[in-house]
């Protein structure tokens, strides 16, 4: 299991800082176990900490209409609630629940005001990050707005495998579980279109799926569907 020191090395913000900086910045984080189905905050709470995963998986999440719409699915080594770093009076824009038992490490964001001040550095990387997430989040708009629900599905398998696929002999896995509403809430449909789509790229021979883990067989064939 990697070190707080370790995972903040792998975190955009932190890259800046030096091993020294690192090893003084750890140990001003906190630790925190979650049981599955745990809400971390809800959208409108008041935001004052960062978070980064040490184990785990979570979903970031809004509620329209009494729909669920998944932002984001994020695991070990992702982080969230970097825009509590920023502005003290912004609040929750999304909630945050775990999908399994998870670890994560907090930081405040008084206490990490106090360690920018003798790196200020570390405030660019922070805007870097947030206009990341922006940027993604924008995508995402067009992509609900534009593209037909197959096209929508075909496009986050891709955008998952890239963050969390591992090659295997067999093809690119998902390492990350997934219901049917999970990725129909991901991708903003129904459940019963994302079975019918998840069917017909099964039997196409673009993906499989085991233990509601996907695995990319035919990554050419699944571009070729975007072009």
């Amino acid at each position: 299991m990697k070190t707080i020191a370790q995972l903040l090395q792998q975190v955009p913000i932190f890259q800046v800082l030096t091993e020294e900086e690192l090893l003084e910045l750890a140990p001003l984080f906190t630790e925190k176990k979650h049981k599955k189905g745990k809400i971390l905050f809800l959208e409108g709470d008041p935001g004052d900490e960062f978070y980064l995963i040490k184990s785990g998986v979570v979903k970031i999440y809004r509620i329209d209409d009494s729909k669920e719409i998944i932002l984001s699915l994020f695991r070990d080594g992702d982080f969230f609630g970097e825009m509590s770093l920023i502005n003290e009076s912004l609040t929750r824009s999304a909630t945050v629940e775990t999908l399994e038992a998870t670890t994560l490490y907090s930081l405040k964001r008084s206490v990490f005001i106090q360690f920018m001040e003798k790196s200020p550095k570390l405030i660019i990387k922070l805007l870097e990050a947030t206009m990341e997430r922006l940027r993604k989040a924008n995508e995402q708009i067009f992509d609900l707005t534009f593209l037909d629900v197959r096209s929508r599905i075909v496009k986050a398998i891709m955008r998952l495998s890239l963050e969390y696929g591992n090659a295997t002999e067999e093809g690119i896995l998902i390492d990350m579980k997934l219901t049917h509403q999970q990725l129909a809430n991901l991708v903003g449909t129904v459940r019963e279109s994302v079975t019918k789509v998840l069917l017909e790229l099964q039997m196409e021979r673009m993906i499989e799926i085991r233990q509601k883990r996907i695995i990319l067989k035919n990554q050419d064939a699944l571009k070729d569907e975007l072009i």
